[in-house]
C-alpha cells in the first residue's frame, strides 16, 4: 500500500473520531444541561389531616388501612350519648327559658292593661324583664344548636375522596378535637412534582406537554405544565435579631444550579396506574421544535 494512502486513512480516522468525540460530546453537554428533562421527580397528593372537631372515646371504626373512601363517608364514631345527653339537657333549658318568657309576657301585659292602677315605672321593669328573658331564650337556643352540631361532629366523615393510610384508632381510643388521627390522601389532586435545574427553566412553558416515566413502571406517563413555583428558600439568607440581613458571608466558586418545583397534572387516562404519594418519576417536557429560549432575542 503506497505511503500517501495510509497517511490520508490516518488523517481520515482521526478527523472522524475527532468529529465524532466533538459531535458526542456536545450531544451529552445538550442533553444533560440543556434539554429540559430531570430524574428528580416525585409524585404528589395532598394530604388531609383528619382529626375530630370534638373530643371523646372512639366507639367505632368503619374504615381500615389503606383504604380508599368517598368523599362524606364515614370513617370513625366517637361517644354519641354523651352528646346526645347534652343536646337533651340543651333543649330542656330552650323549654324552661321559653316558659320564663311567656310568664314575663304576660306580667307585662297586665300591667300595660291597669292603666292608672300600674306606675310607668312598673310597665318599663316588666318590659325590660321580657327582654331580658329574650335574650336568655335566644342563648339558650344558641347553646342548644352547638349541642345540636357537636352531636353531629361525633360522626367523622370524610372531607374529600382518597385513601385513608396510618390508621392506628382503635375503639376505646381517647380521640381530641384538633388533634389528627389519621392521613387522606387526596386522590383528585395526585400530581407529579418535577425539580428542574434553573438553567432548563427558560426551555419550559405553563401548558407545555411532559413526559413522565415512574421508577419500576414502563408504562409513559403523559401530563401538562400546570405552573412554575414562584420562589424557593434562600439559605444564604436567614432573619436575625436586629431585623437585619443575615447573610453567609462564604462564597463557593462552585456554584450548583438550584432546583426549582415544575407542576405537572397528569391526564385522566393514566389515573388506572397506581400512583402512590412519595414515588420517583424522570420527568421530560416535549418543548415544540424551533422554540426559542425565555429571554432570547429572535
Amino acid at each position: 500500500m503506497p505511503s500517501w494512502l495510509i497517511w490520508t486513512t490516518r488523517v481520515l480516522a482521526t478527523a472522524i473520531m475527532v468529529a465524532l468525540a466533538l459531535f458526542g460530546g456536545r450531544w451529552l453537554w445538550i442533553h444533560y444541561n440543556v434539554e429540559p428533562w430531570t430524574r428528580d421527580g416525585r409524585i404528589r397528593a395532598d394530604i388531609v389531616q383528619v382529626s375530630p372537631d370534638v373530643s371523646g372515646l372512639v366507639t367505632e371504626i368503619r374504615v381500615k388501612d389503606n383504604q380508599a373512601v368517598k368523599k362524606n363517608d364515614v370513617l370513625f364514631v366517637l361517644d354519641r350519648p354523651r352528646f346526645e345527653l347534652a343536646l337533651r339537657q340543651a333543649d330542656a333549658s330552650v323549654a324552661a327559658a321559653a316558659v320564663a318568657v311567656a310568664q314575663a309576657r304576660r306580667e307585662s301585659e297586665r300591667n300595660r292593661s291597669l292603666k292608672d292602677l300600674a306606675t310607668t315605672e312598673q310597665v318599663e321593669e316588666g318590659q325590660s324583664k321580657v327582654d331580658q328573658l329574650v335574650a336568655q331564650l335566644n342563648s339558650a337556643r344558641v347553646q342548644r344548636d352547638l349541642a345540636s352540631l357537636n352531636l353531629d361532629r361525633t360522626t367523622v366523615r370524610a372531607p374529600v375522596n382518597g385513601i385513608v393510610t396510618n390508621v392506628e384508632l382503635r375503639p376505646g381510643d381517647y380521640a381530641s378535637a384538633g388533634r389528627q388521627v389519621l392521613a387522606l390522601v387526596d386522590t383528585d389532586t395526585i400530581h407529579v412534582d418535577g425539580y428542574f435545574e434553573e438553567t432548563k427553566l427558560p426551555w419550559i412553558r405553563v401548558g407545555d406537554r411532559a413526559l413522565v416515566r415512574i421508577m419500576g413502571i414502563k408504562a409513559r406517563l403523559y401530563g401538562t405544565v400546570e405552573s412554575i413555583d414562584a420562589g424557593i428558600e434562600d439559605r444564604e439568607r436567614n432573619s436575625s435579631s436586629t431585623a437585619l440581613a443575615n447573610v453567609n458571608p462564604t462564597f463557593s466558586w462552585v456554584r450548583l444550579a438550584q432546583r426549582i418545583p415544575v407542576r405537572i397534572k397528569l391526564d385522566p387516562a393514566t389515573r388506572d396506574i397506581r400512583l402512590i404519594a412519595g414515588r420517583t418519576a424522570t420527568v421530560s417536557i416535549v418543548d415544540p421544535p424551533g422554540r426559542r429560549p425565555e429571554g432570547e432575542a429572535p
